[in-house]
């Protein structure tokens, strides 16, 4: 049977594998060259430096919530359904991140305190992904937004002890579910004005 042919997708796969098992400061390209069974100058083919790695499986993790809320932006139905899903749909991710793989979310915590323009262009798409919805809810007449975008990243701002990884220790409280939906009722209330 031919070797597997080396993709991006399979080093990215391969690097979150070694970064759960070893962590970010002893995980190394040569360990992740070894996980594929190739040489490390194959690894940097696809990526050129060890921080191009870091930051390409980061944006892959970060990427995974942006797609699930994708869909909701672009699902059918009232803008404000959608925004109540969506607020609980980034909760819910980002507590799972959390509780689900802490080890991983230890390490992805490192990285991203290194990726930073990683970091600020999930901020970006998950506010455009807010400013759409809001802009929706304004057409349909069930909110007030004089600016869709400036509403966007108020609402970002005002639910981040629910998305902001800083938080992530308060997420397994028990009233935090509570918490979240008085935030959010809160939210819903001011844009429906």
């Amino acid at each position: 049977m031919p070797p597997e042919t080396l993709t991006p997708e399979r080093i990215l796969e391969a690097t979150e594998e070694v970064l759960r098992r070893y962590g970010p400061a002893k995980a190394t390209v040569v360990d992740v060259a070894r996980a594929l069974g190739v040489s490390h100058g194959s690894v940097y083919r696809h990526f050129r430096t060890k921080t191009a790695l870091r930051e390409a499986v980061t944006a892959r993790w970060l990427d995974r919530t942006s797609e699930q809320l994708a869909a909701i932006v672009t699902d059918e139905g009232p803008a404000d359904d959608r925004l109540r899903r969506w607020l609980a749909t980034l909760f819910e991710a980002k507590r799972h991140k959390a509780g689900d793989d802490p080890e991983l979310f230890a390490t992805y915590m490192t990285l991203i305190g290194e990726s930073g323009g990683v970091v600020d262009r999930h901020v970006t798409d998950l506010e455009s992904q807010l400013a759409t919805i809001i802009e929706a809810g304004v057409a349909e007449g069930a909110f007030r937004a004089p600016s869709p975008a400036t509403t966007a990243h108020a609402v970002f701002a005002a639910t981040g002890r629910f998305h902001d990884p800083c938080y992530a220790a308060e997420w397994s409280r028990p009233e935090i579910t509570a918490d979240f939906e008085a935030v959010r009722d809160l939210v819903m209330r001011g844009l429906q004005g």
